[in-house]
């Protein structure tokens, strides 16, 4: 027979058909009822042993985790949760799981725990969860883009320029690490080296992305990036995957019309493909949230929070106008603030989500931030002080979002450039495109971890990824 998988026997299975499902063991109970998963759903198939005519050494051999394929029929489910079940006819043992090796047991496991476990953890509920969701997300990003006839673009992941100008990026190199070639100076000459430079992998494909905008109109990238920041916290990656459209013709206003729709679109579509997991996530949050202080408990469930940010429009405001509001919280006045609040800050994640969670209390997007703490590329306002700049702003996460109104200005940029001391000679082309037919253009990135954080309520953003990539954690 042929195999059906879980999710397709649960949804239309009928009573009294034969068939083959292949899985592993979540639990084996009382020599009888096996708990079969084989990742389709985080629902398990209840299959029935009969073990009086089972051989005892195959019993024996039924553990947690163990890889099997077993026919049978399908009748109503006597138990609770379920509707059907399958009389198991025959078992076959696919391959074994030692299980005073194996180690994830049928209980409740730290999530520090499954980290350095990332090979096996995907057999928990919880991470096969967030990855059937972190699935869908990736899907519905091409499909919203595709949907409104966006291309589709791959920009490079190696590259000879700095797109944030932070300078913290990974080199890559195929010199001999112990004995590399040098100039007269004493310098290492990278002009011996692969591509004749020194390049870096990639902090961003925005750049590559305007090249792709100032000719098809609307491109999208979608792609790993990396940042070299020497950060251990809950919301910092090394290598993350980023989501970022460019789109020609488009002001800053267009930009957050885009921005809010895809976010909107993206939650319903989770929501939508994942039903499921998003209730089991949605009680595991619970369960968090009751460990947690009462004053840093979530007033919404994560499905109730999905569904406000889904239903409600954005609140926007100026950076200016946010400081203001900041001042004039009770937090400010009481000095309970960490870090200070004044005009030309950077605003921190405790200012963020006191705008989001306690002033706002829905999605904020924050526009025109100073410009001396913005990147160079960003479109300059008449007051000679701000950019068009936009962040998007989200409980529980702080930014979200970042992006701007490109700056079209040969000589604006020029400038800029120079002030920030950013190579002209590393970015020569980048420059040109505002030489020949330059036009308004608008784009943002979305950290697309971030966004899976947010819809899974996960509270570490290495739980989100399969295989994190942090300071001194590349084990896998």
């Amino acid at each position: 027979m042929k195999r059906i998988k879980i999710k397709d026997l649960l949804a239309h299975g009928e009573v009294g058909a034969k068939v083959t499902v292949k899985g592993w063991i979540r639990t084996f109970r009382s020599n009888r009822f096996i708990a079969l998963n084989d990742g389709s759903t985080i629902n398990n198939l209840q299959a029935v042993v009969d073990f009086e005519n089972t051989d005892e050494d195959l019993l024996k051999r039924l553990t947690t985790s163990a890889a099997v394929a077993i026919d049978g029929e399908v009748v109503e489910s006597q138990g609770k949760g379920q509707s059907i079940e399958i009389v198991v006819e025959k078992i076959e043992i696919l391959g074994d799981a030692d299980p005073d090796e194996y180690p994830l047991q049928p209980k409740r496991h730290s999530l520090e725990f499954l980290r350095e476990k990332a090979h096996l953890r995907p057999r928990t509920q919880v991470m096969s969860a967030v990855y059937r969701v972190r699935n869908a997300l990736a899907y519905g990003i091409h499909k919203f883009f595709n949907e409104k006839g966006f291309l589709y673009m791959h920009t490079p992941i190696i590259t000879g320029s700095d797109a944030e100008g932070a300078g913290e990026m990974f080199r890559v190199t195929n010199f001999d690490p112990l004995n590399p070639p040098k100039t007269e100076d004493g310098e290492v000459d990278y002009k011996e080296d692969f591509f004749g430079k020194a390049v870096n992998l990639s902090v961003s494909g925005q750049l590559e992305a305007e090249v792709g905008a100032m000719s098809m109109g609307e491109v999208y990238t979608f792609g790993p990036t990396f940042r070299a920041e020497n950060s251990n916290t809950s919301r910092h990656l090394a290598e993350f995957w980023m989501i970022e459209p460019e789109m020609a013709f488009y002001d800053l206003d267009d930009n957050m019309d885009l921005a809010e729709e895809m976010i909107k679109y993206l939650i319903d579509f989770a929501m939508e493909q994942c039903p499921d997991d998003l209730k089991f996530l949605d009680q595991r949050y619970a369960q968090e949230q009751k460990g947690k202080p009462q004053n840093e408990r979530s007033d919404l469930g994560l499905l109730e929070r999905l569904d406000f940010v889904s239903k409600n429009d954005f609140e926007r405001l100026t950076y200016t106008e946010a400081i203001e509001v900041l001042k004039r919280s009770k937090p400010f006045k009481k000095g309970k603030f960490k870090y200070p609040v004044d005009w030309g800050i950077d605003l921190q994640s405790e200012h963020e989500r006191y705008l989001v969670e306690k002033e706002y209390k829905k999605p904020v997007i924050l526009t025109d931030y100073p410009k001396d703490i913005k990147s160079f590329y960003m479109k300059q306002n008449d007051d000679g002080k701000t950019v068009r700049a936009m962040d998007v702003l989200f409980p529980g996460i702080g930014e979200i979002i970042g992006g701007s109104q490109r700056e079209e200005s040969y000589d604006k940029l020029l400038t800029r450039m120079n002030e920030m001391g950013v190579p002209q000679e590393e970015l020569w082309w980048y420059l040109e495109l505002r030489k020949f037919g330059t036009a308004p253009h608008s784009g943002f990135g979305l950290g697309f971890e971030r966004i899976v954080l947010f819809v899974t309520g996960m509270g570490n953003i290495r739980d989100v990824i399969p295989f994190p990539r942090a300071p001194k954690s590349a084990e896998f």
